[in-house]
């Protein structure tokens, strides 16, 4: 019996090829966009875990009362590890502090790289279950001394020699052993930026002035993780340690009201904002977006195989009429049905896993992923085939219960006749296509507005030519002088400065500030920036009263450059000459600055101030000479560097890039939904080519009688493509006020946003309809210039 449904369905698919390429063709796309966001969504529901201990991961994080509202920030203070072993030990099984992952000199011979590390504590390797290839981790951190390589940077250094035991100089100061290499991570983990570890009192022993913060609960700056204890819930081990640090800081620290709380691990890729000191998401809002555009793309496609099998009822009235009086079931029609789109399905599966192969290049280029097809996972198969058959059945199972439906005598009798409303199941199908596709136009167009109304956002200084290396060295400041004469003599840049944090994001935040009117009550933390003379000149500082920072006077030492945003929220009136308190030493206000956008070009400028650093910073910034060319220069400036700070990496960044990544997630989201929206007209356009060639068809010996009876071509094409129109008028009703919706709420999570302009939904509707005319006319036009004669000689 099957066997007997399989040969009828490859007839009827092969006797209609129109239709069946067209069925083909939009399941297939549908399908392909449909797995692409698949592994898009498995990818990101998958991160992190790689981590045996997943579930029971957290990072201690901490919210502060701040400049009137709670700020959540993931740094720590030093004696924070100390103390959860002291007093929470029973609720933890491993406690671990930790450095951000930076990037670190290493060197093993004559052989430098700059490979990024983190400092952990012991615990570490084991709470990350960083699966060891060579070592064991119970010793690998039992020298402070040592240190354990990923496979990869294991193999650029040594080859296939044996690692284990190899002496390697890190930076300027350490000298460590190789004492394990593991596993190289997934990319969609959280270390794996992280080519090696090396121990958490390394980094102690490396640092002497960290013995003055053992007990300093004020300075947050380090990074806490933990893992809870098998029999520990997570939420009340959370609740415990949310006072740990309020009851051993200082009154002054009191005030900003911190409290701890655990962010699991599984929300740390997805859930990362906070407002307010609540978790209002992050990135899983694509993640419920991208998978809702999926199903409605594969809805669409269905949709098309639906419109145009219902829409031929007619054509195979008289098959379901025979196949019932010769005693055929409706059951066994259904089948038969059911089995002509379940095969549709399988083909467009197998031509769709094709274009997810040819389409992945660029799918990863725009989102940034390095997703493969499973092809050896069983799972992913499975999943495909009960994919593919639900639908298939989910295409078919609508005109499979309405042409099993019809009578079989009335059919023979010739008197069936579809009814005045059988197509409005079909309206009501194009309707929701053509909803979907502006849906997607509209909110594609309204995210590369809200980009582009950022990016054209004045940023307070001037980001062109600008270079900045982060200094991992002590040569580079003791030899700034010298650095700076021959740069300058070279002709390769035109101004050079010291900071403590690069011009794109801020490193530092302060309190203990007052200022003449402030509440006593009030809490405070502003980012502050160290700086060297002469910054403000190579970035291009755009000053609202006062002046620079200056050699010819002494004071400026005890001095501040604020920007608008500390003006404004202190309350300066006439800020130049303005004393501020800062940790009880006095300094006084000598310039302000326009706001520089160094967090989020989405979100408000932070109050800020900058202070001069004469110890040195963190980041050497440079402006380049634009006289020459930027290959040259960055010739010149390398040259210099490796004389006068040979263990220095190369690793510059031009601040322009660096400003450009900031939009990275929003221009990424934006370039995925605008491909989905195109794929979805496309879809659409496919439906409305098949339903529009098939309606010329069913009424062609009327658009005869009409020309017969003097109807021009014109008057023609509107009447037969007015229904489309109205259908199309239809959707924009629907899917406007949605869309606006939808996309005003999205824009809310920015303080910094664009505006929604009427012309965002006349544009789509205006192209909707131009799209509809196109496609429909190619059929209709030639039905109204047809020949009257031919489709009248068999009436």
């Amino acid at each position: 019996m099957i066997k007997n449904y399989l040969k009828i369905a490859i007839r009827n698919l092969t006797r209609h090829r129109g239709h069946t390429f067209i069925n083909i063709a939009g399941l297939s796309v549908g399908m392909a966009v449909a797995i692409l966001i698949g592994l898009w969504l498995h990818d990101e529901l998958s991160f992190n875990k790689y981590y045996e201990n997943y579930d029971r991961i957290a990072q201690v994080m901490q919210n502060q009362s701040n400049n009137g509202e709670v700020q959540t920030r993931p740094n720590e203070p030093l004696p924070l590890g100390p103390e959860l072993r002291k007093s929470y030990g029973s609720d933890f099984k491993y406690i671990t502090m930790a450095t951000g992952a930076g990037i670190h000199t290493l060197a093993a011979g004559e052989k430098s790289l700059s490979p990024s590390g983190v400092y952990f504590e012991p615990q570490a390797l084991d709470m990350f279950s960083i699966k060891m290839l060579r070592g064991s981790r119970a010793i690998a951190f039992k020298d402070p001394n040592s240190i354990v390589l990923s496979a990869s940077l294991a193999k650029a250094y040594f080859g296939d020699e044996d690692p284990l035991d190899k002496v390697m100089k890190l930076g300027d100061k350490s000298v460590v052993k190789v004492t394990g290499v593991y596993e190289d991570q997934p990319y969609n983990t959280t270390f794996a930026d992280a080519s090696f570890f090396v121990p958490w009192q390394l980094f102690v022993n490396e640092n002497p002035w960290m013995g003055r913060f053992m007990n300093e609960w004020g300075r947050s700056s380090f990074l806490t993780y933990v893992q809870i204890a098998d029999n520990v819930d997570m939420a009340k081990a959370s609740a415990k340690i949310k006072k740990a640090k309020l009851d051993k800081c200082n009154a002054d620290e009191a005030t900003h009201k911190p409290e701890l709380f655990l962010h699991p691990m599984s929300k740390w890729h997805l859930y990362t904002d906070f407002k307010n000191g609540v978790n209002v998401g992050g990135s899983i809002q694509y993640v419920w977006l991208f998978g809702i555009i999926g199903i409605f793309i594969l809805l669409l496609a269905c949709i098309n195989f639906m419109n145009l099998s219902t829409a031929r009822s007619e054509k195979r009235a008289k098959e379901v009429g025979v196949r019932k009086a010769v005693g055929s079931l409706r059951g066994q029609l259904i089948v038969q049905f059911l089995t002509e789109s379940v095969l549709i399905a399988a083909v467009s599966f197998l031509i769709s896993i094709c274009v997810v192969q040819f389409c992945l290049p660029y799918f990863n280029q725009v989102a940034g992923k390095r997703i493969q097809i499973l092809w050896s996972d069983k799972g992913f198969w499975l999943l495909g085939l009960g994919f593919t058959f639900i639908t298939g059945l989910l295409a078919g199972s609508y005109p499979a219960f309405y042409l099993s439906s019809f009578k079989a005598v009335k059919v023979l009798k010739g008197t069936f006749k579809t009814g005045k409303y059988a197509s409005n199941p079909r309206r009501a199908l194009i309707v929701v296509q053509f909803t979907v596709s502006v849906f997607l136009i509209i909110c594609t167009i309204v995210v590369f507005r809200q980009i582009k109304f950022a990016e054209s956002r004045p940023i307070g200084y001037d980001k062109n030519n600008l270079l900045s290396l982060s200094t991992f060295t002590p040569d580079v400041h003791k030899n700034f002088a010298v650095i700076k004469d021959e740069l300058l003599k070279a002709g390769a840049i035109t101004q050079i400065a010291e900071s403590g944090s690069p011009t794109t994001s801020i490193g530092s935040f302060s309190g203990g500030l007052d200022w003449k009117g402030k509440d006593p009550g009030q809490a405070v933390v502003f980012p502050n920036i160290d700086i060297s003379y002469d910054y403000g000149k190579t970035i291009g500082w755009q000053f609202k009263s006062g002046r620079d920072f200056s050699k010819a006077f002494a004071t400026d030492s005890a001095g501040f450059v604020i920007n608008e945003a500390a003006v404004r929220y202190m309350g300066l009136k006439n800020p130049v000459g303005e004393t501020i308190s800062w940790n009880g030493q006095l300094f006084h206000v000598i310039g302000v600055v326009k706001d520089m956008i160094m967090g989020s070009p989405y979100q408000q400028v932070e109050p800020s101030f900058f202070y001069l650093n004469n110890d040195g910073g963190r980041i050497v910034t440079m402006k380049i000479n634009p006289a020459i060319g930027t290959g040259q220069a960055l010739e010149k400036i390398s040259a210099v560097m490796k004389k006068y700070a040979p263990s220095q990496p190369a690793n510059f960044q031009f601040v322009d890039e660096d400003y450009a990544q900031k939009f990275g997630g929003e221009k990424r989201a934006g370039q995925l939904a605008s491909s989905f929206a195109t794929l979805a007209i496309f879809i659409s356009c496919l439906g409305l080519f098949g339903m529009a060639s098939f309606i010329a068809e069913q009424r062609t010996g009327e658009i005869g009688i009409r020309k017969v009876l003097g109807a021009s071509v014109t008057e023609l094409w509107r009447m037969l493509s007015a229904e489309f129109v109205l259908l199309v008028l239809v959707s924009l009703f629907v899917a406007i006020p949605v869309a606006y919706y939808f996309t005003h709420h999205w824009l809310q999570q920015y303080e910094y946003r664009a505006q929604i302009s009427w012309w965002i939904f006349v544009l789509p509707a205006v192209g909707a309809f131009v799209i509809t005319l196109v496609t429909v006319s190619l059929h209709t036009l030639r039905a109204a210039m047809a020949n009257p004669v031919k489709s009248l000689r068999n009436e």
